[in-house]
């Protein structure tokens, strides 16, 4: 056929109908999307007036902002206050008795106006349908097998529907569905609405009410306590997630803090070795040349020295292999390798360094200055560094106080600054363990902002708290580290000390610690 015999016959009247009725299909959802969308308008701009309203009112329910201007301390806002007095009443032991008797005593009071007396058919369903649910919480499966089988044989044998008897069943539906698994739930549901499917079939009690009605009441019950049960299996779930996280994490701290510990005596460990090699070498050289130099030794003399010499050699061999257990996992810090450690006498240099980073800092010594051990030297020298490497990162700009006070037992060490004011770890001066509520150094430390900062920084590969804890510790002293009582932050430390030589020329208080 031909355009033209189309022209002529005109349009297909098989597809006419089709295309009218999916016109009209389209023209309706335009309608519908049109209505909805002019409802929307209009919700939304009444929402739009009204919302200053529910802004005020929320606030006065619920206290406004917390820590807000019009918060009293200690007081509770109106609408948490009765949340939570309801749910004290909720989970209280009486609340199912009372409740279970006042529905009872609402279910005969409404059957009373309905027949001449209580102590009738009815009055014997409507109690046996309310009564049993004061001890739901106890029994639920008995006590909802009692009510509903009271719900259907009133219904059956043709007595009055009463509303306190309908709720009663649909809260047995309900607890049921909270409780009960899935699979019974389902089989709940059939069984409900076959059992109402008897009722209407049977009997005419039901027939004032449409048949969707009730179904749909008795499904929604039933789903509506499934779905609760699945929301509190849900919180149960997270609650317990959430809590095996933190176990976890609480774990993983632990390991990660120990280890941070393992680091740090490794490293001090490693640093301590060239000094205690350097002494233990030239004991061996002294015992090597004493009988070179000295020709009146007697042959047990000689042989002494000889001993002497070899047992250093050895003991120098050993710390060599302990050495190298030590680096078997770590680098070895370039300074320990490049140069000799630092003492005291180098304190200046590391005073410079800081004040060339922008740092204000005064040193102040006093009492008796001398020399002391290298490793009370090498320790204290750490702290300070320590101490600045941390002032410089958290408190920028801030002035630092170093105090060096040379004691006849011990060297006290103090650096305080300026201008950090966060909480922090104290230790206990009398214990060396932080006070973390009865772990020890290497057990779980509570979240402290404060004690982090000096935890997490550190110069040269050291790790702040834990190095100055573990130098001070090391030597039988005390530390700690907290916010000063005048402001800023407070690092001290004692170590005991033992001398080396003759005092130190040139004192005062105001000089560094030096050589002779």
């Amino acid at each position: 056929m031909t355009t033209d015999d189309k022209a002529r016959t005109g349009p297909d009247p098989a597809g006419f109908g089709p295309a009218v009725a999916h016109h009209a299909w389209r023209l309706s959802g335009r309608i519908v999307a049109g209505v909805g969308q002019l409802l929307l308008w209009i919700l939304t701009g009444v929402g739009t007036l009204l919302r200053p309203l529910a802004v005020r009112l929320g606030a006065r329910l619920n206290g406004g902002a917390a820590g807000g201007p019009g918060a009293a301390p200690g007081q509770t806002a109106p609408l948490p206050r009765w949340i939570n007095t309801w749910r004290e009443v909720v989970s209280a032991w009486y609340f199912a008795p009372l409740t279970g008797l006042a529905l009872t005593i609402a279910a005969l009071a409404e059957l009373a106006p309905r027949v001449d007396s209580p102590i009738s058919l009815a009055g014997g369903f409507a109690v046996a349908a309310t009564f049993p649910l004061v001890w739901r919480r106890e029994n639920l499966r008995a006590v909802a097998a009692v009510v509903l089988s009271a719900v259907a044989a009133s219904l059956l044998t043709g007595q009055i529907l009463l509303v306190t008897t309908s709720f009663a069943a649909l809260y047995t539906l309900y607890a049921l569905g909270r409780r009960l698994p899935r699979q019974s739930t389902g089989v709940l549901a059939v069984g409900s609405v076959a059992a109402l499917g008897v009722v209407y079939l049977a009997t005419g009690t039901l027939d004032d009410i449409p048949w969707p009605a009730p179904i749909v009441a008795v499904l929604a019950a039933i789903g509506l306590g499934d779905a609760r049960r699945v929301v509190e299996s849900a919180g149960r779930t997270e609650a317990e997630a959430a809590e095996r996280t933190n176990e976890t994490l609480t774990r993983l701290t632990a390991v990660q803090r120990e280890q941070a510990v393992m680091r740090e005596r490794a490293r001090i460990a490693r640093e301590l070795h060239d000094v205690v090699a350097h002494s233990v070498s030239m004991i061996a050289v002294q015992a090597e040349t004493a009988p070179y130099t000295m020709d009146s030794l007697s042959p047990e003399a000689r042989a002494g020295y000889t001993e002497i010499a070899k047992t250093a050699r050895e003991a120098l061999v050993e710390m060599r292999r302990l050495l190298s257990v030590l680096r078997a996992d770590a680098t070895p810090e370039p300074e320990a390798a490049n140069s000799p450690q630092p003492r005291l006498d180098r304190l200046p240099d590391l005073i410079e360094q800081h004040r060339g980073a922008g740092g204000h800092v005064d040193l102040n010594v006093h009492g008796d200055p001398r020399a002391l051990s290298t490793t009370v030297e090498l320790s204290a020298y750490r702290i300070v560094q320590e101490a600045l490497t941390n002032a410089r990162r958290h408190a920028p700009g801030a002035g630092v106080r170093v105090d060096l006070t040379f004691l006849p037992d011990r060297l006290a060490v103090r650096v305080q600054d300026s201008g950090a004011s966060a909480a922090t770890q104290v230790l206990n001066p009398r214990d060396p363990g932080p006070r973390t509520g009865g772990a020890g150094p290497a057990g779980p430390v509570p979240a402290d902002p404060g004690r982090t900062r000096l935890e997490t920084s550190g110069s040269g590969g050291g790790h702040g708290l834990v190095g100055m804890r573990e130098r001070a510790t090391m030597l039988g002293g005390r530390f700690s580290a907290g916010p000063a009582t005048q402001g800023g932050f407070l690092v001290e430390a004692e170590l005991p000390v033992t001398s080396e030589g003759n005092s130190i020329r040139g004192h005062g208080s105001q000089a560094p610690p030096g050589r002779p």
